[in-house]
């Protein structure tokens, strides 16, 4: 019997949904045009991974609790890996160039290399490069 592999699907609130489009667009990201419109834009990170950029009040119907502001508290920080640590310099410098914050400094612990960005809504990324496979 063969499985399915297991996909992940990231919702995160957006102010102006065209900015948070064109934002990850420059980072190199696609979105799939059947699961947009108007209120959301579903950003192709991998074959089984996906971002939903939902507007803030389209994400407000999926949960009775107050969005938090990313810009003033952390609610999640999404890791990404990256094939390299250029790959993973040559995407946060990306970022940056177009509108992200750089919060912390690069972090090479030898056997992993990350670095991070805070997006147009105040969302943390971290990048990372791990030597070999992880523990």
């Amino acid at each position: 019997m063969t499985s399915t592999p297991q996909m992940i699907f990231v919702n995160l609130p957006v102010r102006d949904l065209q900015a948070s489009r064109s934002f990850f667009g420059a980072l190199g990201y696609s979105f799939n045009p059947q699961f947009s419109d108007e209120n959301a834009a579903c950003m192709v990170v991998s074959d089984a991974i996906f971002v939903m950029l939902l507007v803030e009040p389209f994400f407000q119907t999926f949960t009775p609790q107050p969005l938090s502001d990313a810009r003033r508290q952390t609610e999640v920080i999404t890791c990404l890996s990256a094939a390299s640590r250029v790959a993973v310099d040559t995407l946060v410098d990306k970022a940056v160039a177009a509108g992200a914050g750089e919060p912390m400094p690069a972090r090479d612990y030898g056997f992993m290399y990350q670095r991070g960005f805070q997006d147009l809504d105040g969302h943390l990324w971290e990048i990372a490069y791990m030597e070999g496979e992880p523990a």
